[in-house]
């Protein structure tokens, strides 16, 4: 038996892919499963679609502000860009490029929520108004609430990153809620177009 065999106690190092790090993989599982739980939502609301069958979608009396949701739709994609530009900046040792990209990327989701709690505040219908009503809220509050958790995240990523916690080594507290962020816009745009324009 060899020295280093001997000097080794417990159970052998988990192996670790050279390709994803643990805690990208657990972030990428964990949007798998938001992936599931927005398409039994997506699933409810084209059943409702099917079963309704009407000629014209929303069904008549509902109206649904496509201009608004489009523009909403632009300020979320481009929060994408300022994430990307956080998280870049850091890598190349960019303090204050990070920074600025943080602030303006919580600046633009949180434009994007206050826009769709007023959208909900004039829309006209609630969701008790059918399935419709219904379907539209579901889908849209359940991305709102992943804009939330989104900001919270960003938050907390803003708040160390003026306390000067991460450096090009060390920035897994940028990258991680990046690719949530990321996830949350994406997402956004299939709801955007499968509720306001299909």
């Amino acid at each position: 038996m060899s020295a280093h065999a001997e000097a080794h106690h417990g159970p052998p190092a988990a192996h670790q892919s050279s390709r994803v790090d643990s805690t990208t993989l657990g972030m990428l599982l964990f949007i798998a499963s938001e992936i599931m739980l927005f398409g039994s939502f997506f699933t409810a609301y084209f059943f409702v679609r099917v079963v309704n069958g009407a000629p014209e979608w929303p069904p008549h009396p509902f109206h649904l502000p496509v201009f608004v949701a489009g523009v909403n739709t632009i300020v979320l994609l481009t929060s994408s860009f300022t994430m990307h530009w956080a998280l870049q900046s850091i890598k190349r040792g960019n303090r204050a490029g990070m920074q600025a990209g943080l602030v303006l990327t919580l600046a633009l989701g949180l434009t994007f929520l206050l826009t769709q709690a007023r959208e909900y505040s004039r829309i006209g219908f609630a969701p008790h108004d059918g399935g419709f009503g219904s379907t539209f809220y579901g889908l849209t509050g359940l991305h709102g609430a992943h804009v939330f958790v989104g900001l919270t995240l960003l938050t907390f990523a803003t708040i160390r990153a003026f306390r000067g916690h991460f450096t090009p080594e060390e920035h897994w507290g940028v990258e991680i809620p990046g690719i949530y962020w990321h996830f949350v816009d994406v997402m956004w745009i299939v709801v955007y177009t499968t509720v306001y324009i299909l």
